[in-house]
């Protein structure tokens, strides 16, 4: 079994309640949605058995891991490298668009889920620590307001839409604005410009 993926690397979370956070990024590739402004490359760079991948991330000094991609959640093997991460003491965290409901999820210590307004019907994870949705229009104020009684967390955040390396942050802003008690959260990597 090889794991697909698109990179590997070191960097400071740049969203939600973990910005600054020192981390080793592990991208896989592929993705079950296709967001027409998605700013990601999901494709297949290389693929790595367990203990290439395992190996790989120990070769940086960070002792928290975010599994995102693409999603993740579509990836077989992942209770092995979950299992493998965790017994070698590391934090884990997984960004998701929400569209599985993974038992593996319940052994991470952090779920950042990102549903699509685009996909409203297509949401299936129950609970998650922190829900980012990216205001990709103002049309994203009513899927927002529903997905409190969809999906348990703990922090809410709109997050602005990235157009061609521009920021939208009127839209952000104004979506921020008719939902009390949601917070915004900003891609602090691209603003501040590292990986």
């Amino acid at each position: 079994m090889t794991y697909p993926l698109v990179e590997v690397f070191e960097s400071l979370q740049g969203e939600g309640r973990n910005a600054g956070r020192p981390c080793v990024f592990v991208r896989f590739a592929g993705c079950n949605l296709s967001c027409p402004w998605c700013d990601t490359d999901v494709s297949r760079r290389f693929s790595a058995s367990l203990g290439e991948l395992v190996a790989e991330v120990g070769r940086h000094s960070p002792k928290s891991v975010v599994l995102t991609g693409g999603e993740p959640t579509l990836v077989a093997g992942m209770p092995e490298l979950v299992a493998a991460l965790k017994g070698r003491g590391y934090w884990l965290a997984v960004e998701t668009n929400g569209t599985n409901d993974a038992e593996w999820l319940a052994f991470v210590d952090y779920v950042a889920c990102s549903p699509k307004a685009e996909f409203p019907g297509r949401l299936a994870l129950a609970r998650a620590d922190e829900v980012r949705v990216v205001a990709s229009s103002e049309d994203v104020v009513g899927f927002c307001r529903g997905l409190r009684g969809r999906i348990a967390a703990t922090d809410w955040y709109v997050s602005p839409c990235d157009r061609g390396g521009e920021m939208d942050f009127a839209t952000a802003k104004s979506v921020l604005s008719q939902l009390p008690g949601w917070s915004l959260s900003v891609q602090l990597h691209k603003i501040l410009g590292f990986r």
